[in-house]
């Protein structure tokens, strides 16, 4: 079923809509290339995780929203490889004609189609899989369902990290983390909620990721220096709650 695609603006920051009050992305006109939402810096956390040089070499994101996430890989990871999957062509044009998407073939590949399915018959293997894709109502669909998380596990090789949005009541947030817990052997964990009430959730795949909370505050600083992102206050979310007993973040 269509639904109108809406650009708003509103104090310097504009806003991709799916005909609903619900922000599917935001673009700050003074900084284009930053993450304006606090979910989409969340999801970015990623990069605290597996911190290696040059990781990810091959990203997969799953819809495409505003481009935000796209475009900070871009920016940041000039060596890697992205693809988006983005069942809705209307968004891919959006994000062109509004939110700055860059067009570069060789390095940002814009596959136009239904993700699980995309997933399900794609044999490309990833690094790192950004799962941010709802539909008008803000629901994720077959995007927050046991096969397509399966599908994600076998599509990530060495040591490979899942990245999803989460909306809704913290009882369908543990469901959806439960799901990602059996597809990953229970290597699954949740983030404090954002502050518009989104939950990221994390899973792995390869070593084992066992790291202090204040050697991760060292690495946000690090990563602030080099992008201009700042996770600490994420950091100190973390910290606070119980997905780090005893100061220690075990995925």
């Amino acid at each position: 079923m269509a639904f109108p695609v809406d650009i708003r603006e509103e104090a310097g920051v504009r806003y991709l809509h799916f005909g609903s009050e619900w922000i599917q992305g935001a673009m700050r006109l003074a900084r284009p290339w930053s993450l304006e939402l606090d979910y989409t810096r969340v999801m970015m956390a990623s990069l605290l995780l597996r911190p290696q040089a040059g990781w990810p070499r091959r990203a997969l994101l799953v819809g495409l929203g505003a481009a935000s996430l796209a475009k900070f890989l871009y920016r940041h990871r000039p060596r890697a490889r992205l693809t988006v999957v983005e069942i809705e062509p209307r968004v891919v044009a959006a994000a062109q004609q509004f939110f700055r998407l860059p067009h570069d073939p060789r390095r940002l590949a814009i596959e136009i189609g239904d993700a699980a399915a995309w997933l399900a018959a794609s044999r490309e293997d990833f690094d790192l899989i950004l799962v941010d894709g709802f539909d008008a109502a803000a629901s994720a669909g077959a995007l927050d369902s046991l096969p397509f998380y399966r599908d994600c596990r076998a599509r990530l090789r060495g040591d490979g990290l899942l990245a999803a949005n989460l909306l809704g009541r913290s009882r369908l947030v543990r469901a959806s983390v439960a799901r990602l817990g059996r597809a990953f052997d229970q290597r699954a964990l949740a983030f404090p909620a954002c502050d518009h009430g989104n939950v990221i959730a994390f899973a792995a795949v390869g070593e084992a990721i066992r790291v202090p909370v204040g050697e991760l505050g060292l690495r946000a600083v690090a990563l602030r220096k080099a992008s201009g992102l700042n996770l600490l206050p994420t950091v100190a979310r973390l910290a606070a709650s119980p997905s780090c007993p005893g100061g220690m973040l075990s995925l």
